[in-house]
């Protein structure tokens, strides 16, 4: 059970988040096509090369995250994303996918050290060490991909794969699928959360771990 002060800080935090949410959704979608609502489906929301990082197995609720990186929103609501892991361990899978917003110089050059990493089973490694560093080099103007490599490094990860990784133009038609997909199921900003399959509309603090535990109720 959240502790008053917990519950505080992380309704102060998601509310920060619907907040730039709203921000990033004016400034970089306004021409953006009409978003589907209702079931997506899980077929078109998980793909065979989507990022698990937590299966909950058979029967499990799944919750799809599109992210950036960069996105100040995502990183707010980092920390609340890994408190629901902990909380629904073995009752959701929790798959990442990549959503670079075009107006963050970095977010891209962030998504190809993830998916390098990924290519050396380091995956969630790297996604941990982007957003809990996001601070230092996020909103920069010019390349940081020396301080994701940097990481890469300090995760152990074979150096001259990743390069080659980073280099491989397949690694950015990986990225920027992700990307074309989720503009196809309706993403427009960032973070954008389907419950098994489901859009999720975030209006209030509390709506992601409303949703997760509806559905892990309505499964069990």
């Amino acid at each position: 059970m959240k502790t008053p002060v917990k519950a505080t800080l992380i309704a102060i935090a998601v509310a920060v988040v619907l907040v730039l949410a709203g921000i990033i959704y004016a400034l970089v979608n306004q021409n953006e096509p009409s978003s589907p609502t209702g079931d997506a489906g899980l077929g078109s929301v998980v793909q065979p090369d989507s990022h698990v990082v937590d299966d909950g197995g058979e029967g499990a609720v799944v919750v799809v995250e599109f992210l950036d990186f960069e996105c100040e929103a995502c990183g707010a609501f980092y920390p609340i994303v890994e408190d629901l892991r902990e909380q629904f361990d073995g009752e959701i899978t929790d798959v990442i996918r990549y959503f670079p917003l075009p107006g963050h110089t970095n977010s891209t050059n962030a998504a190809l050290a993830a998916e390098a990493a990924a290519q050396q089973g380091k995956f969630e490694e790297m996604y941990k060490r982007l957003f809990e560093t996001q601070t230092e080099w996020g909103e920069a103007q010019e390349s940081r991909a020396d301080v994701f490599r940097g990481f890469a490094e300090e995760l152990g990860l074979d150096l001259a794969a990743y390069d080659a990784t980073v280099a491989d133009p397949a690694t950015l038609a990986r990225v920027q699928s992700d990307f074309e997909e989720g503009r196809a199921l309706g993403v427009s900003s960032t973070p954008t959360f389907f419950v098994d399959g489901e859009l999720l509309e975030l209006q209030q603090w509390n709506d992601l771990e409303d949703a997760i535990a509806q559905a892990v109720t309505g499964a069990s």
